[in-house]
């Protein structure tokens, strides 16, 4: 028995619809897979955590009762990398209920810092 003879063009367009469609989804309709949205997902959350606690850095920074001379201090350091480890070392970075600072947290809060007056 001889196959219809539009039936082998049916089913190469309906292959290279399928081909299409997942480039045009996975390249201008923002499709992802399972493990690219759990990196996104990730990546936010530990955004969001810096957002939150960076204040909370600076502002215990700040109460402390020698602020004026550790921030103449800070400012003295010249590169970011030392200045991070100096907040780390002061364990303002240092999350309530953690046993080490968050290097995120230590490094925007050296940015803010530096841009004090």
């Amino acid at each position: 028995m001889q196959p219809h003879p539009e039936i082998k063009p049916a089913v190469w367009g309906a292959v290279g619809g399928a081909v299409i469609m997942a480039t045009v989804g996975f390249w201008a309709l923002g499709w992802t897979l399972g493990s690219t949205a759990d990196r996104m997902a990730r990546d936010r959350a530990e955004a969001a955590v810096v957002d939150a606690l960076t204040p909370v850095c600076v502002a215990g920074f700040e109460a402390q009762a020698e602020a004026e001379a550790k921030l103449t201090q800070f400012k003295k350091i010249s590169t970011s990398w030392d200045r991070r480890s100096f907040i780390e070392n002061g364990g303002w970075a240092t999350i309530p209920g953690r046993s080490t600072p968050n290097s995120d947290v230590a490094t925007a809060c050296a940015e803010i810092l530096g841009k004090a007056a």
